[in-house]
């Protein structure tokens, strides 16, 4: 009976509080709000596309503008460059991540890199920086380049098994996660996993549609549920993960599976570890080992990185990748130009006797890594990001905003405690930025754009692996990676986009490709492929 009195007084002083401190927002234009409880939430959390939403706000209102989130609560939106350079370089620890995606990563994550404070985030990092510097990755470099042909010959397989000489349609994005799977299992534990060969594998099975179960299409309780988490007590926010609902056990089982495969791998390398093992987990041990005991990482924390690896370090790369490929095939032109740039290396590693492409053979293949660039700008794999002003400050912008009173101003005062929403996927579609043919496939902007840009992203001037203090500490690893897919998949296969298919992009914490009418059939986009060799 308490609670039924305590919650509404407390919901009342919510609301009251955030009226008061919105004064310095009010003047901030933005879209009208379809519900007083969930604000902009739902609209965005269930919009049909990703970037749908936030395309139409920013032709309206400029990349600076205010929606609402659960509660009343004002967010403020940007995809301001500028802006985006004070948040995440500028100012880095002073904007934080916010409670609500610090605890959503730590349900699949752990106490890991992702889910960090500020302290936290710079021990962890320094700990785990050996293991992505650039000598350390170029030992990779084989590792990728022979999944990529079992993926090629797994492909061959399947075409002459079930289709005519003209190849088939397959499901890419499947075969692709399997493939990145494996990597991510050789080269950060030194464990064949197998998931590729079809073999039995627990790791895969928990990551089978994890984001899609888990975090597609969140109903209007889970949204207020979720708004109060900033609220709540640490040790109430440590049971959530006990929820019975799909969402938490989703992510509960595979945390459990990634912490008890790790916990076995910790073991062998701590007693079995020579120095120069080259794997990334052995690196880690290592650099954890030679810590002064107050900084090393726990076993729990060590467990973590585990279970961030498996997540960052194959399910991104595989979805950048599948994105990749489905440009590649709605523009033949432009595979042939890269098939072309490749046999043009091939002949140069054959020239010196060499068996295969080197790391600066791949850098040197300007227009495909011209097209890997294009399609991690128009195809984010995480759309948008969460930060939280730690004090009152004035956020500066790039592109003047006009207000509702008509002024117009070129920063907003921000008090403290006020969401920031970046938009990576409006920011890497800004025509201020990319030029008028910002929404279209286009990788020539990145050979011969010389316009002066505000620095933003740790690669390419895009947002898609963060920036600043906290960006993708493993982007080197993700784009030599897609390199080398790439070129053997490119030099093997033809890709044709099927007729009669539509992919949309939906947003489940990821995004996601889905073909339209074919929902329930989960993550998948099918190519026509035929071999060429």
């Amino acid at each position: 009976m308490s609670l039924l009195i305590v919650f509404p007084v407390f919901l009342l002083a919510l609301l009251a509080w955030r009226r008061i401190r919105r004064r310095s927002l009010s003047d901030i234009r933005g879209p009208p709000v379809p519900s007083r409880l969930l604000g902009h939430e739902k609209l965005v959390r269930h919009m049909e596309q990703v970037g749908d939403l936030e395309f139409q706000w920013v032709r309206e209102f400029g990349p600076t503008w205010l929606a609402k989130g659960c509660y009343g609560e004002d967010n403020l939106w940007t995809a301001d460059p500028k802006a985006l350079q004070y948040v995440f370089h500028t100012s880095g620890y002073r904007y934080s991540k916010r409670v609500v995606a610090i605890e959503i990563t730590k349900l699949f994550t752990g106490q890991g890199i992702l889910s960090t404070s500020a302290d936290d985030h710079q021990r962890h990092r320094k700990i785990m920086n050996p293991a992505f510097g650039a000598a350390q990755l170029r030992t990779f470099l084989p590792v990728f380049r022979r999944s990529a042909a079992r993926l090629s010959q797994k492909w061959k397989d399947q075409l002459q098994s079930s289709s005519t000489s003209e190849g088939g349609t397959l499901n890419i994005s499947r075969m692709l996660a399997r493939m990145t799977l494996d990597v991510i299992g050789e080269v950060a534990f030194d464990d064949r996993l197998g998931a590729l060969d079809d073999k039995e594998n627990e790791l895969a099975k928990a990551f089978d549609s994890l984001f899609l179960d888990s975090l597609l299409h969140p109903p209007s309780w889970d949204l207020l549920f979720k708004a109060l988490w900033p609220y709540l007590p640490a040790s109430v926010l440590s049971l959530i993960k006990y929820l019975p609902t799909k969402e938490y056990k989703r992510f509960r089982d595979y945390l459990h599976t990634a912490f008890r495969t790790g916990k076995g791998l910790i073991e062998q390398k701590a007693s079995g570890t020579e120095k120069g093992s080259k794997d990334i987990m052995s690196i880690l041990v290592q650099s954890n080992q030679s810590e002064d005991v107050r900084f090393r990482l726990s076993e729990t924390e060590m467990l973590s990185q585990i279970a961030t690896l498996l997540v960052a370090g194959h399910d991104t790369t595989a979805s950048s990748l599948t994105w990749l490929l489905y440009e590649l095939a709605k523009h033949p032109e432009d595979q042939q130009k890269i098939r072309d740039e490749i046999a043009a290396a091939r002949a140069r590693v054959e020239a010196r006797h060499d068996d295969d492409f080197t790391p600066a053979d791949l850098d040197a293949m300007t227009f495909t890594n011209a097209a890997i660039k294009e399609s991690l700008r128009l195809h984010p794999i995480v759309p948008t990001l969460a930060r939280e002003a730690e004090e009152d400050d004035v956020l500066p912008l790039s592109v003047p905003i006009e207000t509702k009173s008509g002024k117009i101003i070129t920063e907003i005062p921000i008090p403290k405690g006020t969401p920031i929403i970046a938009s990576i996927c409006t920011y890497n579609r800004l025509e201020s930025v990319w030029g008028e043919d910002a929404a279209e496939w286009n990788p020539m902007r990145f050979l011969d754009n010389n316009k002066e840009r505000t620095t933003v992203g740790v690669f390419a001037n895009l947002m898609t692996f963060s920036a600043g203090i906290r960006g993708c500490i493993g982007w080197r690893f993700a784009v030599l990676e897609m390199q080398a897919v790439l070129t053997e998949l490119i030099e093997t296969f033809d890709f044709r986009f099927p007729e009669g298919v539509e992919i949309v992009r939906l947003n489940a914490g990821l995004m996601i490709p889905m073909v339209r009418g074919k929902m329930e059939e989960g993550a998948q986009v099918p190519l026509h492929i035929s071999v060429l060799r």
